[in-house]
């Protein structure tokens, strides 16, 4: 029976053991549903104290409950931090991290790590899947050559595919099962072993014709949020100028029941992706000769953004006779998005950065985020202060930065001296300016 066959054969009855390589917002997920329909899963990560966790049944992420990890447990998943286990393996699903580096050109390093710690552990009749973000020609360029190295033959003895990751955390609409999931293969064989892994646990596997194919379609769809995104902050700069309420102007535009999608303004992006994937098709389209015009463009708007709202903040604080340098600003909400834990990239510590850079005492409240935590490239020493009206009362100014539903807005509204609302939440009055 050729290695082809037989994985095949182990996909579909559910035999196969499958590895996911990083147990983070997107690993984690997708391990837990493998688990769920009854796959062996075996989990690796560099972390040791989150394989701890994990192997005590403890999730990691907010909106994942402990529950959840612990039925995957029962179910046979195991976390481990030895790539030695490599070979117990059928399938090597690696979801890690892809950002820039300061130069916002792609950084690869922990792809490419993980693939060097489990090249010198794989056998023949493995699958890898990446389902990092990447340019377009990664799987091809920088994957392929490193299983060949091993000996191994794609499309006979291995086999490799590129899968991008759809995840929405705190969308209670739709779960990893259900997001439709592009796949692509290095040849036809791969492809058919990408369908048959993803195939056993997503409703809808969506096949391209190429890696290359797939790695692009990943940046379109990040590609076409930051562009609307950038938009939509224009266009609240400028109906913010007319003295028009931009949130009003959407929720009449979304009325249309075609050709318009509605994009919220806001503070700056946040997250993993939107503000960073768009970057990795710039620095690609370069090798081409193609400038990616619209992309900066949207680049350049939102990364304005945390100054047009630290401006309307000082703007506002000018008019009640007080500057920022010396005053208590309170910060709410320092995730990328509402109801989740998730801090990457989040405007909100922008912030908070610029705000302590003008003199504020700055303090934060995120019932998500009890402690700021450790981050790489920015450090506060605080924890969240509970909101009570004593507390708001405390501050000369209350920025609403990210609109967890979790926030008493009538307690915010009644108590806080100035509220600058960056999201549109709050209707307009004279303690509330919209930035």
């Amino acid at each position: 029976m050729s290695h082809h066959t037989e994985l095949l054969s182990r996909l579909h009855d559910r035999s196969a053991v499958i590895g996911i390589v990083g147990l983070g917002y997107v690993g984690l997920p997708l391990a837990i549903r493998f688990a769920e329909v009854g796959y062996r899963v075996l989990g690796f990560d560099i972390a040791e104290d989150k394989v701890a966790k994990l192997n005590r049944g403890e999730s990691l992420i907010e909106h994942i409950p402990h529950a959840a990890v612990q039925a995957a447990r029962d179910a046979g998943f195991e976390a481990t931090t030895d790539f030695g286990r490599t070979p117990q393996a059928d399938a090597l699903i690696l979801c890690v991290p892809t950002p820039l580096n300061k130069y916002r050109e792609p950084d690869l390093s922990f792809v490419i790590n993980t693939v060097e710690s489990l090249i010198p552990h794989m056998r023949e009749g493995q699958v890898m899947s990446l389902e990092s973000t990447t340019y377009p020609g990664t799987t091809d360029e920088e994957l392929g050559p490193r299983l060949e190295t091993r000996g191994l033959v794609i499309g006979e003895t291995t086999f490799l595919v590129y899968s991008p990751e759809r995840e929405d955390p705190g969308n209670a609409n739709f779960t990893t099962h259900t997001i439709p999931k592009v796949c692509g293969g290095a040849t036809p064989a791969c492809l058919e072993v990408g369908m048959a892994l993803y195939g056993q646990v997503i409703d809808r596997v969506v096949p391209v014709s190429s890696t290359r194919a797939a790695e692009l379609t990943k940046l379109l769809e990040n590609i076409h949020r930051a562009v609307n995104i950038g938009l939509v902050n224009e266009m609240k700069i400028v109906a913010d100028r007319m003295d028009i309420d931009i949130h009003e102007v959407i929720a009449a535009a979304a009325t249309k029941p075609f050709g318009f999608v509605a994009y919220q303004p806001g503070p700056g992006l946040g997250g993993h992706c939107i503000p960073i994937d768009p970057f990795y098709l710039t620095w690609k389209a370069r090798e081409y000769g193609v400038h990616t015009r619209f992309i900066e463009l949207a680049g350049e708007i939102n990364s304005a953004m945390p100054d047009y709202v630290i401006g309307k903040l000082s703007g506002a604080m000018n008019d009640r006779q007080k500057s920022i340098k010396g005053s208590r600003v309170l910060v709410l909400g320092i995730a990328y998005k509402k109801n989740v834990d998730d801090m990457r990239e989040s405007p909100s510590v922008i912030l908070m950065e610029k705000l302590r850079d003008l003199g504020a005492h700055v303090d934060y409240s995120d019932p998500h985020i009890p402690t700021f935590p450790p981050m790489r490239e920015h450090k506060f020493d605080l924890d969240s202060v509970p909101l009570t009206s004593d507390s708001l009362k405390s501050y000369d100014c209350v920025l609403l930065a990210t609109d967890h539903d979790r926030f008493d807005y009538d307690l915010i509204r009644e108590n806080a001296v100035l509220i600058v609302d960056s999201r549109g939440k709050l209707a307009a009055g004279k303690d509330v300016v919209k930035a």
